[in-house]
């Protein structure tokens, strides 16, 4: 089994990444495979909603120049996701959302009915509304919502500061423990035969009709 963590941060040894490090180290002593992506700090294409990625483009984004198209990919072999930003004026950092608008519209049938978290990484404020903001993604795709002892934020400006959060450390561990105690619940529901739940999608309406 393997979790893919996502670090929306442009940082790539920062807060964020401290947090996730955290949550990578517990997954693997529970015998759980884990690899941290980086998003980089190259400009992130915005979703420009044209459905290239519906039609001939056949799952992936028409746009190649970033990391969208092979996180999809590494998405295909992957069982679980924790996705990590950074706060900025009290929202998700634009990067995370614009990659994950990306991954989840071009790839989403690669995420589906897999368990997933969202942690966040803040001085001091906006964490909760950075976490509801992250979550609408996982929850539109039938995702399993893995959770902690506490919302899943953490406090610092620097890594140093980071590991000084104890609860939110803690908070990450057990995360962690969670995360690997459904991923081997799943393995088992497979192993006894249980399927993935048939998804209706016959009725889709507006608010016009």
């Amino acid at each position: 089994m393997k979790v893919l963590l996502f670090n929306g941060s442009p940082r790539a040894n920062g807060c964020t990444f401290t947090a996730l490090t955290k949550i990578a180290k517990t997954l693997n002593a529970e015998g759980i495979e884990t690899e941290i992506l980086q998003s980089g700090s190259k400009p992130v294409r915005d979703c420009i909603g044209c459905s290239g990625c519906r039609g001939a483009n056949g799952g992936k984004c028409v746009f190649g120049d970033d990391c969208v198209n092979e996180w999809i990919e590494k998405a295909k072999q992957a069982d679980g996701f924790v996705f990590g930003t950074p706060v900025y004026y009290a929202h998700p950092s634009g990067r995370i959302l614009s990659l994950m608008d990306r991954l989840f519209y071009a790839g989403g049938a690669e995420f589906q009915h897999k368990p997933a978290s969202v942690i966040a990484s803040a001085r001091r404020a906006g964490t909760t509304a950075t976490l509801d903001a992250v979550c609408k993604h996982l929850t539109i795709s039938q995702m399993p919502v893995v959770s902690s002892t506490y919302w899943n934020m953490i406090h610092g400006t620097a890594p140093e500061e980071t590991v000084q959060d104890l609860e939110g450390m803690q908070t990450m561990q057990n995360l962690a423990i969670n995360m690997a105690w459904i991923l081997k619940c799943i393995e088992a529901g497979k192993r006894a035969g249980i399927a993935v739940p048939e998804t209706k999608k016959n009725v889709k309406m507006n608010f016009i009709h």
